[in-house]
């Protein structure tokens, strides 16, 4: 079993950035690919990022450029890193830990309880 535990988030305002930190227990993650997901107020939970092995990265394309997925595997955590913040980005991001497929399609088998991200403009 993984456990996951998201943190980080908060109220920033447009432009800002914030750093999302993942947590895991209960095994080391370090031979997982991990994912960030986020789920917008009426909407369905996105695709955000994933990362396999020490960094080969994938983004969706809304933040692209802007994002940055990592990992820390003595510390049995993955990060995202979100520069210039935008109103659109505001949601509860969610860390997840992949239990089957191949890369870039995984079933996430593993999740966090999430931690909220409010952009204000």
């Amino acid at each position: 079993q993984v456990q996951l535990v998201e943190s980080g988030g908060g109220l920033v305002q447009a432009g800002d950035s914030l750093r999302l930190t993942c947590t895991a227990s209960g095994r080391t993650i370090t031979n997982f690919a991990m994912g960030w997901f986020r789920q917008a107020p009426g909407k369905e939970r996105d695709f955000v990022a994933r990362i396999r092995g020490p960094d080969t990265t994938d983004y969706a394309d809304v933040v692209k450029g802007r994002f940055t997925i990592s990992r820390d595997n003595a510390k049995n955590t993955v990060y995202l890193q979100m520069n210039n913040l935008k109103p659109e980005d505001t949601a509860v991001y969610y860390c997840a830990a992949a239990i089957a497929g191949t890369w870039p399609k995984y079933t996430y088998g593993y999740w966090g309880q999430g931690t909220q991200v409010t952009v204000s403009s």
